[in-house]
């Protein structure tokens, strides 16, 4: 799924003349909330297929639609995107749900980054805007970070995306 969002979408810069307004706010949050359906419903997929549960995920977001808690106008867009591509990896990756995250993704951008320059918390914001830009990029270099602390502490090894097939431990990374 990292692979298809990453040709899905080419990212788009944070555009400094992204008003902050009401607006911005809004598709920011809608952003954040589309993400975290998204994620959650990956996990269910997931796990129901780890663990042979047979999850029919419209069903699952029928029954969120006719509980008391959860009456979101967008579980019908998921439920919609799910029916029309039952092996959908991820919700961002269906056309109607990507079509509501491309027209604000520049102020959900422009409100995190106002937000984390005046140091005003904002996790679930920033968090799925994380995972937003984790699922688009074909190879994580945080990845690669944890991968060095790995070595540097504890002697792992690590692999090196330069030399395919090439291993590497002991870097000396605290060597003076």
């Amino acid at each position: 799924q990292r692979a298809a969002l990453a040709k899905a979408d080419a990212g788009e810069a944070p555009d400094a003349r992204v008003p902050l307004d009401a607006a911005s706010l809004e598709g920011a949050l809608l952003c954040a909330k589309i993400c975290s359906y998204a994620q959650g419903l990956a996990l269910i997929r997931t796990t129901s297929a780890e663990k042979g549960w047979a999850a029919a995920l419209p069903e699952v977001l029928d029954c969120w639609r006719g509980g008391c808690i959860i009456r979101a106008g967008l579980l019908t867009v998921f439920r919609d995107a799910c029916l029309a591509d039952p092996a959908l990896e991820n919700l961002l990756l269906a056309p109607a749900v990507a079509a509501l995250v491309a027209p604000r993704l520049a102020q959900w951008r422009a409100v995190v980054a106002l937000a984390v320059t005046r140091g005003l918390p904002v996790p679930a914001l920033s968090a799925s805007l994380a995972y937003y830009d984790s699922l688009r990029r074909e190879r994580l270099e945080s990845a690669a970070l944890i991968q060095a602390q790995r070595d540097c502490f504890g002697g792992h090894t690590y692999k090196r995306v330069d030399a395919p097939g090439a291993h590497t431990t002991g870097s000396g990374w605290l060597a003076p």
